[in-house]
């Protein structure tokens, strides 16, 4: 049960690594394993050959919708303005990142959650609420899993036993914001036809839901590519653009290359001496990631703060 696509533009690592999906790691053996949609899925990459453990079908009706793979991720590199050094190099260094079209409910109470937060952090206090109010699957293996826990489940969470996956003060905001979900006040439905502005306040409207956060779930779980989170990583981004950055240039997929920016600003940013090559240190810094578990865990995340 095993289907295999050549792929190009596509990095797992650093999907993995982005920032914009937590239920998604890395093993020991090299294959990342992740769950969506209730789905448990495990894939391997050598070169752009990458292997997912799933059917055909089951390709086709989820996982290729969900790497975004119909998209021309080329493109989009090929477009970034020649002169542009800084989003040269970063698509160099992220430019096997996808937007995952991941679900719109997870992504809410995931984006909530990594207020002021870190990657580590936040992929554990995921990993808390599925284990604690998500139900269970059973993997290809045959072995258990956590599926993400619906809005019923956390409207129905006591606020202690929110804090007690972690959420500190991110608690009440869940639990107020699945209730919204669940009595109709807040129509996930209606987000998906409606145009970027109008979705994007509609999620303000949310508990706990900031202009960054509200971005992040337009770009992450509505696809809106041309929303652009800003947080203290994009803010030193943006800070290379004396003049502003070229928003119209890039209308309409701003968000891919946002990725590319923040990817770089985590992963790629180590200063050089007078004659250094930026391009090797960004090749350097990306190998550093890979094998030291303590500069991950210094990794932020796209909500790290209000």
């Amino acid at each position: 049960m095993t289907v295999i696509k050549e792929i190009e533009d596509f990095d797992l690592d650093q999907i993995c690594r982005s920032g914009q999906c937590f239920r998604m790691e890395r093993r020991s053996d090299g294959a990342y394993a992740l769950t969506a949609f209730g789905k448990y899925l495990e894939a391997e990459q050598r070169g752009a050959e990458v292997a997912f453990s799933c059917t055909e079908e089951e390709f086709e009706s989820v996982w290729r919708a969900y790497f975004d793979l119909d998209a021309d991720y080329g493109s989009v590199k090929r477009a970034i303005d020649p002169a542009d050094a800084y989003l040269q190099a970063a698509a160099r260094l992220g430019g096997g990142i996808r937007i995952l079209r991941q679900e719109l409910w997870e992504m809410i109470v995931t984006f909530i959650i990594s207020q002021r937060n870190n990657i580590p952090r936040i992929r554990k206090c995921v990993a808390a609420i599925c284990r604690e109010f998500g139900e269970k699957g059973t993997d290809f293996r045959g072995r258990p899993y956590d599926r993400f826990p619906s809005s019923e489940a956390l409207a129905s969470a006591s606020e202690e036993a929110l804090r007690g996956c972690g959420l500190g003060y991110r608690a009440p905001y869940i639990r107020k914001t699945a209730q919204m979900v669940c009595s109709g006040q807040a129509d996930l439905k209606g987000l998906s036809v409606m145009a970027y502005p109008q979705a994007r306040q509609e999620l303000l409207k949310l508990c706990g839901v900031g202009e960054k956060v509200a971005d992040c779930i337009s770009l992450f779980a509505l696809h809106y590519i041309e929303a652009f989170p800003v947080d203290t990583h994009i803010q030193d981004m943006l800070k290379r653009y004396p003049k502003g950055f070229p928003f119209e240039r890039y209308a309409g997929f701003a968000g891919i290359l946002q990725q590319y920016a923040f990817y770089y600003e985590l992963y790629g940013t180590e200063e050089q001496g007078d004659g250094g090559d930026k391009r090797n240190s960004v090749v350097l810094q990306s190998r550093k990631i890979r094998q030291d578990p303590d500069l991950k865990g210094r990794a932020g995340a796209h909500g790290d703060t209000d």
